[in-house]
């Protein structure tokens, strides 16, 4: 009696319990592979997004003109971008309150800026748990499937009347494509996790920068205005006396 081992039959002959594993594992592998070409494509643009508005912050452009210009845009505004729009807003908002001193105005655009960047990186870390979850979880899947082939390879041998090699090798090569392909499914988002994590970090790490250093240069405007309407009201203040 000759068995045909070929990967499609080992697969269409296994038992229905192996079959769900395998299909539940192929379904876990082609969603971590679409989660790994969005998030390159994500990532990558985010990356050159922040290099060109960077370019563009540190130009020496008017703040003032780099915010109508970015306002003006179709596009969505996201990423820093975003960060900018948002600290930039809240900055004149508050500085047209006369109440307002420097230091709570800087605040509030801070506070601003941080709210739209845990958004802007909440974004970016989307579906990256599904690749954590599928690395760490399917090879016990797979585990399981071959446990349980096996499992059914040795009671099926168990009862035959004569005992061979040929008849137990199909049920422990079904049981063992499920172990191949949880494997197949970790690996690739195991890899893939570790890699966009840190770029992810990079991501964080320039927009908290970026951040610091926006609000430096809006401090010092802040202070600049305040000193020159100061300045403004003592000389209004010499004119009347």
């Amino acid at each position: 009696m000759t068995h045909d081992l070929s990967f499609w039959t080992l697969i269409a002959d296994a038992s229905l319990v192996v079959q769900l594993v395998m299909l539940l594992l192929a379904l876990m592998s082609l969603a971590s592979w679409w989660v790994i070409v969005k998030k390159a494509l994500v990532l990558g643009s985010a990356a050159r997004a922040a290099d060109q508005f960077e370019d563009d912050f540190w130009s020496g452009i008017d703040l003032a003109s780099l915010y109508a210009r970015v306002n003006r845009q179709k596009e969505a505004v996201w990423g820093m971008e975003a960060i900018f729009l948002a600290g930039f807003q809240e900055f004149l908002r508050l500085r047209a309150q006369p109440t307002m001193d420097p230091e709570s105005v800087v605040s509030g655009a801070q506070r601003a800026m941080r709210a739209t960047g845990s958004r802007e990186l909440d974004h970016l870390e989307m579906y990256l748990p599904l690749l954590a979850t599928t690395g760490s979880t399917s090879p016990y899947i797979g585990l399981f499937g071959t446990v349980w082939g096996i499992m059914n390879a040795f009671i099926a041998l168990g009862v035959a009347q004569q005992a061979t090699l040929a008849q137990v090798a199909p049920g422990i090569a079904e049981a063992l494509i499920a172990t191949a392909m949880g494997l197949f499914a970790a690996i690739p988002a195991v890899i893939a996790y570790n890699r966009y994590a840190h770029e992810v970090d990079r991501v964080a790490n320039r927009y908290e920068t970026f951040m610091e250093e926006f609000a430096n240069i809006l401090q010092r405007q802040s202070y600049h205005l305040r000193k020159s309407h100061v300045d403004a009201v003592a000389r209004a203040a010499v004119a009347q006396g």
